[in-house]
Order: C-alpha cells, then structure tokens, then sequence
C-alpha cells in the first residue's frame, strides 16, 4: 500500500499528548513529532503504512475532538519525505537551492511531497512549527533547472504559501548552516 503521513495539530498541549496516545494505539505507526509548535500548540505527526495512518488518524481527530485545529492525511509519500521531516537525509551532491515558505505546517509537508514528486531534488528539510511560529519550510538541493521547477510545481498546488527562493550558486557556509 506504500507509506503515509498523518498529522493533527490540537489547540491545547494537554489534549494532545492524551491523542497521541490513543493514535498510537489504534494502530502500527511511527511518531515523527510528538511536541508543542508554536504558538502553543500540539502536533502529532506519524508515519506507517496507509491503512495503519488512516486508522490512527481517525482516532486521533475523533479523540481530539474540537481541540483539532488542522489535520493532514498523505497517502503514498516520496520515499524522502520522512527523513526530511526527520532531518536524516543524505545530501549527495550539493546544488543549488530552494526553499519554500508556508503559514502551515500542512502547507509544508505536502509541498515537500509536490516537489520531491516533480524533480530530481533532495530534498535537506521539512522544519515544521516549532520556533518559528507554526509556520513550515522545505528545503532542497539539486541541479538549478530541477530546483526551479520542483519549487514551480509546489507553487502551483501550494496553499498558504509566504514566499519562495532559488539559489543557484549558494556559498558553502549557507550549505553548513542548512545542515
């Protein structure tokens, strides 16, 4: 059935670290995040086969109840979408860059799986709410035609987009500070 990605995002910490417990119950799935974003909010990110996240996912949003701000259900995920969110992928070849900047921390995710979907990029990360007030970025690497058209094609199916970049020749201290 190929891997997904679930996610609910609750307006109180209490009620949260409770969902995340009965989601992890309900089915075989992997936290990614378990923690506060911000601003003072909770997010329960998982991982599993589709089935298992869709289970857990419907416990979660039926536990969390009218604390459950946003919620996200991603079937069939690029295979680097989880390290990224995990900050373990391997950069094999550094190129140029590009980020994507979104009010959301759903917004973010589902991106990344966009772009990673339409070019050859690696993607280095997908940071999501926590101290940078619950908003989410993506970034990646690749040949500067790739990147371009990976950030196009997010662009094109982005909800809540702040704003992107492209950086064709980044400076290497850029490299180190992204890693």
């Amino acid at each position: 059935m190929g891997l997904a990605i679930g996610m609910v995002e609750l307006n109180s910490i209490a009620r949260g670290i409770e969902t995340c417990d009965y989601m992890v119950k309900a089915a075989q799935v992997d936290i990614l995040r378990s923690s506060t974003v911000c601003p003072g909010k909770y997010l329960v990110l998982i991982s599993g086969e589709t089935g298992d996240v869709k289970a857990s996912m419907e416990e979660g949003k039926k536990r969390g109840g009218e604390c459950v701000v946003d919620s996200l259900m991603l079937p069939n995920v690029h295979p680097q979408l989880i390290p990224a969110i995990s900050m373990t992928n391997q950069i094999p070849d550094k190129g140029a860059v590009g980020v994507l900047e979104f009010y959301s921390v759903a917004s973010a995710i589902v991106a990344a799986d966009i772009a990673a979907k339409a070019a050859n990029v690696t993607l280095i990360e997908v940071r999501i709410g926590y101290a940078i007030g619950g908003k989410g970025f993506v970034t990646m690497t690749g040949d500067v035609g790739a990147v371009r058209e990976a950030v196009a094609a997010a662009e094109r199916q982005a909800e809540m987009l702040v704003g992107t970049a492209v950086i064709p020749r980044p400076a290497k201290q850029l490299y180190d500070a992204l890693m």
